[in-house]
């Protein structure tokens, strides 16, 4: 029944494209910017609302969203917004046991480690489940507070064990659109369709050893949660994030279920970065060297009769003048409002940073090892990085870039190439996998000022990562020290063109 159900949709929603594809004129109607979803809380409820409020459309961060959330539960909830959007929220008794667990009125005391999550497996208990949609729900709740334009949320394709929670809940608050990156999304699409409903939806779980003929799933029942569900959930636009023509071609043709538009995003863009096509080589500061055949064909994009924005590098009004004579519906930016008043990182590292960009005293390197992902990653470095003379301890105990794996028992097990190189190779890694391996889970939490504090009272250091903008942000600021979300867009559209 599920598989009749799904060929079903699949085969509906490609009749309603090929009667309906949008035409270039349709452009209009849709955002200019989209606001890009960076990091772990980076793209936070703040900014997205910010965003929204210009007409833009602004996006949270789905990224490590549950411990994002009890982290803040445990330092107070300063103001009073985690709980807002709590009383909001139709399960009642998950946001109380949230409470329950990780509200401190008064914060952690000093030196005090917070309260970690239970790590998330291909199954766990209904409850875990439950705190992963709320933290979502709060989430696009706050961005969508006060104003009646949509917001976004940005997940990674490669983290997938908290996917369909995670977007279950942003969709209970009203998200408007899903954007997903850093893999292959073909079936999200198909799941999003299935999650208005409240039908059960499941994605092929990426597990390595596998037999050849095994499949294994990551299933999420709506259902288990309610006693009645409630009547269907307005089903959001999908635009997956993507770094070739071949991919976004797959994706038009042969996604299960409805594709709405692309992100066609370059390599200059943060964060992580599709790795170069082919035998990989490198430059003398050891960055992976991207060549022609990483380029996209935007020509071929727009044949596709999908609306599609381009990332990387974007971040000036001619960009966004040019990308739309190449037929594009816009942009999307990330690093101007990266470094903005109402973004995530911390106020320390966003002036620090800033004032060094305007004295061109930044250097963004793209990492190829640092991230457990195997994908490079851009890096921050500056003189005053707290990081810098810091050790890092291996660790894996946020978990959300682990690989399964099957192990020999037949079970499937995880293991990250951040954490301890013998309990990495005890289950079966590969020692030079390890080589280089940081754990971005951690420190991308202390950008935002959630660091973990280990036992011997050793505070996180933190990973800043940015696009290449940043060694141009000096001229954005004109000699200002900071600036609002506001301040991007309306730098973005001074040299705005209806082509």
């Amino acid at each position: 029944m599920k598989k009749l159900l799904s060929i079903a949709i699949s085969e509906g929603v490609r009749a309603a494209r090929r009667r309906d594809t949008p035409s270039i004129e349709q452009r209009s109607t849709l955002p200019l910017i989209i606001q890009g979803g960076m990091g772990a809380a980076v793209s936070n409820w703040r900014l997205a609302n910010a965003v929204a409020r210009t007409g833009q459309l602004g996006v949270v961060s789905g990224t490590g969203l549950d411990t994002v959330f009890v982290r803040r539960l445990q330092d107070g909830d300063c103001g009073g917004h985690m709980r807002r959007g709590m009383e909001q929220f139709p399960i009642r008794r998950a946001a109380d046991e949230a409470m329950r667990r990780y509200y401190r009125p008064d914060g952690r005391a000093p030196g005090e480690p917070y309260t970690m999550l239970p790590l998330y497996r291909q199954v766990v208990a209904p409850a875990r489940q439950e705190l992963t949609m709320l933290a979502a729900f709060v989430e696009v709740f706050l961005a969508r507070e006060g104003h009646d334009a949509p917001v976004g949320i940005n997940l990674l394709t490669k983290i997938q064990l908290l996917t369909l929670p995670t977007l279950y809940g942003a969709m209970l608050a009203g998200v408007g659109y899903v954007l997903m990156g850093a893999g292959i999304p073909r079936e999200i699409a198909g799941a999003l369709d299935l999650l208005a409903g409240h039908h059960t939806a499941r994605l092929r779980f990426d597990v390595e050893g596998l037999p050849s003929n095994a499949v294994e799933y990551l299933e999420f029942d709506p259902r288990t949660h309610w006693e009645s569900p409630p009547a269907p959930l307005a089903r959001p636009k999908f635009f997956p994030i993507v770094a070739s023509n071949s991919l976004a071609t797959m994706l038009a043709r042969k996604a299960i279920g409805q594709v709405d538009g692309f992100v066609i995003e370059g390599p200059t863009a943060g964060g992580h970065n599709a790795p170069p096509r082919g035998e990989p080589w490198f430059n003398e500061r050891g960055e992976p060297v991207y060549s022609k055949r990483d380029e996209v064909d935007l020509a071929k994009i727009r044949d596709l009769g999908l609306p599609f924005w381009v990332a990387g590098g974007t971040g000036h009004p001619e960009r966004l003048i040019a990308a739309r004579k190449a037929g594009a519906a816009g942009v999307q930016v990330g690093t101007l409002f990266a470094f903005c008043d109402e973004s995530g990182l911390t106020e320390p590292i966003k002036r620090s940073v800033l004032a060094h960009a305007a004295r061109g005293e930044v250097d963004v390197h793209t990492e190829p090892r640092a991230s457990p992902t195997g994908f490079p990653i851009k890096v921050v470095e500056w003189a005053e990085n707290p990081a810098v003379g810091t050790t890092r301890e291996r660790i894996c105990d946020l978990g959300y870039l682990r690989v399964a794996f099957m192990a020999a028992d037949g079970k499937v097990d995880y293991r990250c190439p951040s954490e301890p190189e013998a309990a990495y190779v005890k289950k079966g890694g590969k020692l030079e996998d390890t080589i280089g391996r940081q754990c971005l889970c951690n420190a991308l939490l202390s950008v935002i000022g959630h660091p973990q504090i280990s036992a011997d009272g050793t505070v996180e250091p933190p990973i800043v990562t940015s696009g290449d903008d940043l060694a141009t942000i000096g001229g954005f600021l004109d000699g200002r020290t900071r600036y609002t979300a506001a301040d991007v867009v309306g730098y973005l559209l001074s040299g705005r063109c209806e082509a």
